[in-house]
Parts: C-alpha cells; structure tokens; sequence
C-alpha cells in the first residue's frame, strides 16, 4: 500500500524545525530589492579606480580557460591545442562525459584515473575536477575534505569554477569576509566577458520541472532550430516577414530557447529587417557596430543607426548615442554634456542604463560635479532593475563602505548575482542539450557541475532527475552506479543547498525526507 503524503503545512514545518535546529548556514541568497536609507550613506570618495567607459573588446584568450567547454564545444574553443591545456585532462574530461552519457562506470573509472593523474601533477584544471569528483563520491569515497583541498589548489592556480564554488562555500557558511574577494573577482571577470556595451546574453534558468510536474511547455520552446515555433518564424522571416526578421534576429543576438549564440547571423536579419523598413532592430544594430560584435567595427554607422532609432522613440538608444559622446567616437568631437543629455531622457524613460550611465558620469565628474551620494542613489536604481553593471557598483559600494555602510553580506549576494552570469554559466546549455536529447548521465553530471558552483537551478535539475529517473543507471556512485542511498542523499544535499536559495519546491521536499527518512534518518520533530 502507497503511504500517505503527510499535509503540507506538516511537511513544511517539519523543514523549518530542521532548519532551525541544524543548519550551520545561511539561508540567505533568495530574491532581493535593495533599500537604502540616510543612515546607510557614508560620505566617501575613494572611487578613483572605477572606471566604465573603456573600451570593451574580445580577448584573444578565453575567460574560463578551465571550463569543460574546450570539449563540449571544440570548434568554438581554440584551447584544445594551446599549452595551457594537459593532454591527459582533456582526454579525461572527453572519456568523462562520454561515460556519462553511455552509463558506463568502468570508463567512468579509467577517466577519473586519467584524471587524477593530471591533478598530481599539478594541473588546476584537473585538480578542480577531481575537486568534484571527491564532492559527489563518483568513482571514489565521498570526501568533502579532499575535495575542498583541491579546489584550493585549483583556484590559486587561476581555476575560475573553483573559485566559484570556495565562493559558494564561504557563502553558505557566512563566511563573507572571505567569499567577497573571491566573488568580486569573478564578477569582474563575468563583466570582461560581456562582448558588447548592452546588457550581456541573456542567462536563461531553464528549470525541468514546475514542482511534481516536468516543465513541458517550456522545454519544448527550448529545442532551438528544432523547435516547431522558431522553424515557423524562420520561415516567415526567409518569405519576408520584417517582424519575423527581427525575431530571429534576437534569439541569435540573445541566444534564447536553446540556440547557441550567433551574432553574425543576428546581424544578418536585424539588417534584412531594417531593409525592410522595420525600426525595431535599428537600436541592437547601431550596438552591434560600434563593438564590432558579428560585424566589423564602424562607429560612424553605429550613429547613424542609433540616431534613428531614437527618432522611433526607442529611447534605450539614448545610452549608445550618449557613450560615443562620451569617447568622443562617430561624432565631430567628445562631448560630455550631450553625452549627459542623452543619459538623462534615457533615464526619465525609465531606462536602466540610463541611470547606471548617469551614476558613472557623477561618480567622475565627466561633465558635471563630482557628486558620489547621486551616482550611488542611481546605482541603486539600476541594480533594482537588474542592471548587472549596476549591482558590481553597489556591490564594490557595499563592501568598501563607500557612500553605503560596509555589509558585506549584501557586497557578497550582489557579486555573487553578476559572477553567475560568467562564461562558466554556458554549462546550463549543455546540461539542458542533453537532458533534451534523453542523455540523463551527461544532463545530471553538467547539471551537478553547476550545482556545486552555486546555481540554485541547477541544484534543483540535478536533484530532480535523481528522483525522477531513479529506476535508470544515470548516478554513478563510489563503487558503480549509485545504490538507492547514495542516490538519496545526493538528492537530499541538492534540494538542501537549492532550498537555502529560496527554492519553495525544494524546501517541502527537505520536510518530506526527514518524515520518510530519504536521504537522512526520519525524523517528525527535530530536537532543539
């Protein structure tokens, strides 16, 4: 006979009695609006060092040199053959995820082999991914221990994702004094990797499922050009259709719904979809052309294109108009107080660049009277609207006590909110690909990846597929595929970590593993 679900207020309260009784750290990390009050400004100028409006180019070397993307997508990774590269890492990291997907625990094992060979010999990226290995117990006695000791030497030898997840750690465990630095760095190198001045690629948290149920609908728009919708769109926009143009357009721009970023292609069918005498792209392409994304650089286009925009009433065209005034590029010469101009009718149009850019031309003086208390009162603006630059400022705000009373709880969380938008965060795409594809082992071990690095989606997919699909070998285990309480408690540690984050979902599940004792010893009422 089936149990019966205990009611939901019981499995609820039953978390919260846990949570309150046992839980070393913080269940911080949820969904904020920042505030700020009088006794929070602090007078201070020490903001010498900020400095926006430089020029943002491509890297000829990438961010993350240590991601598992120089296997998942060779042809866009010129690392395979670069020094920086251990051939027996590369080729564990290949025989890894080939394992994965063909749930196979004896080449899972000869990989972490492989593996662990180049970790003893030095190599962070390889140190970083054993880190892992030892995390989850993968071919290999769980060992958090050891794994945290690799993730050390991995991040002082400049692994990004190990900072990542010392970040995370730190952060758990309020230990902020330690995970701001670390934080801040990532969320530096998180805005480097932003190829243009706009907001960056949109960073789509595809989640599986909606609760009990898997999330259908959204998954199925998620198939990129499989997609039933997008082949439809594709279709008008190929017969002419300028709006359609501009669709697709975007989703290459954007990379939305599963396809990989293109932006040359969104350049060709934002530019056939002006041809056509739509406006709509007008504004992404004047940003295209004056950063050279999927286009040579031309700033005396990227004027012309932007300037028409604004006269259709886009007034988020104001901030590229605005910024080569202020450099002083496509224009007659540097014009600071047009520049201003510009920023403030974007502002008034509730624009939140606007008030990001405005904020930096008061934070140094660049044509009006250095006033710190007003860029930092725009910063707050921008980053309640989710502009990622923005939430670095009052981040760096927070943590250097700078206009803001020093809290580096909130210097953490705002860091911590830009770092996800890194390069690293690619490995959702893959994880999504695969799960599409039916490949549950490789969906679950890129998922589990993210999940360590602090993903709050991604500990939800990764502990989701454990439940659901717990009658298939997709877990491997200390010893070969995971036993039913291995599997358990590796859920059971997901759902934990993604419930801290503010996931509702996850947090009725903890209450039903401490009154079924799945992946813990049951328990109705914690002792306090």
């Amino acid at each position: 006979m089936a149990r019966r679900r205990p009611p939901r207020l019981v499995r609820l309260l039953l978390f919260l009695i846990a949570v309150s009784s046992l839980l070393p750290f913080s269940s911080s990390a949820r969904p904020f609006v920042i505030v700020s009050f009088n006794d929070d400004l602090i007078k201070d100028s020490s903001s010498d060092d900020w400095d926006d409006f430089s020029d943002s180019t491509r890297a000829d070397d990438p961010i993350d040199p240590g991601s598992w993307l120089s296997v998942l997508d060779p042809f866009s990774s010129p690392l395979l053959n670069s020094s920086d590269f251990d051939p027996l890492f590369i080729s564990g990291i290949r025989s890894m995820l080939s394992a994965a997907s063909s749930a196979d625990p004896s080449a899972m094992a000869a990989a972490a082999s492989q593996i662990e060979i180049a970790a003893s010999a030095g190599h962070p990226h390889a140190q970083s991914t054993l880190a892992f290995l030892h995390s989850h117990g993968i071919l290999r006695p769980q060992n958090r221990h050891r794994s945290f000791l690799f993730h050390q030497f991995a991040a002082e030898g400049g692994n990004l994702q190990s900072k990542m997840t010392l970040g995370y750690t730190f952060f758990r465990q309020d230990m902020h004094e330690k995970a701001v630095v670390l934080y801040a760095e990532l969320a530096e190198a998180a805005l480097t990797s932003f190829v243009i001045s706009k907001d960056p690629p949109v960073i789509e948290a595809i989640r599986l499922h909606s609760g009990t149920e898997e999330n259908k609908d959204v998954l199925r728009k998620s198939r990129g050009e499989d997609d039933e919708d997008f082949q439809i769109t594709e279709y008008q926009a190929q017969r002419g259709n300028s709006m359609s143009m501009f669709k697709i357009g975007l989703l290459y721009y954007y990379g939305l719904r599963g396809l990989r970023r293109d932006l040359k292609k969104a350049h060709y069918w934002f530019s056939k979809s002006v041809e056509k005498g739509d406006t709509s792209s007008l504004e992404l392409l004047g940003e295209m052309y004056a950063r050279g994304a999927g286009v040579e650089r031309n700033y005396t286009k990227a004027f012309e294109c932007l300037s028409l925009a604004v006269k259709h009433q886009y007034y988020s065209a104001y901030n590229g108009l605005g910024y080569l005034y202020v450099k002083g590029y496509g224009v007659e010469k540097k014009n600071l107080t047009k520049a201003r101009e510009y920023f403030e009718i974007a502002a008034e149009n509730k624009e939140p660049r606007g008030h990001y850019n405005l904020g930096v031309l008061y934070l140094k003086g660049l044509g009006v009277k250095r006033d710190v208390g007003a860029a930092c009162k725009l910063f707050l603006t921008a980053a309640n609207a989710g502009q990622p630059k923005a939430l670095y400022q009052v981040a760096k705000m927070f943590q250097k006590g700078i206009e803001l009373k020093k809290n580096l709880y909130m210097a953490t969380l705002l860091y911590k909110t830009v770092a996800e938008r890194g390069p690293w965060s690619s490995l959702s795409r893959w994880a999504l690909e695969s799960y599409l594809k039916g490949d549950m082992g490789k969906a679950l071990l890129l998922y589990s990846r993210m999940a360590e690095l602090g993903y709050e989606a991604a500990q939800s997919n990764a502990a989701w597929i454990l439940d659901k699909y717990e009658e298939q070998s997709v877990c491997m285990g200390e010893s070969g595929f995971c036993t039913d309480t291995e599997r358990h408690i590796r859920a059971h540690s997901l759902w934990w970590q993604a419930s801290e984050q503010g996931n509702e979902y996850a947090a009725l599940l903890i209450g039903d593993s401490y009154y079924y004792g799945r992946g813990t010893e049951r328990e109705l009422l914690h002792p306090v």
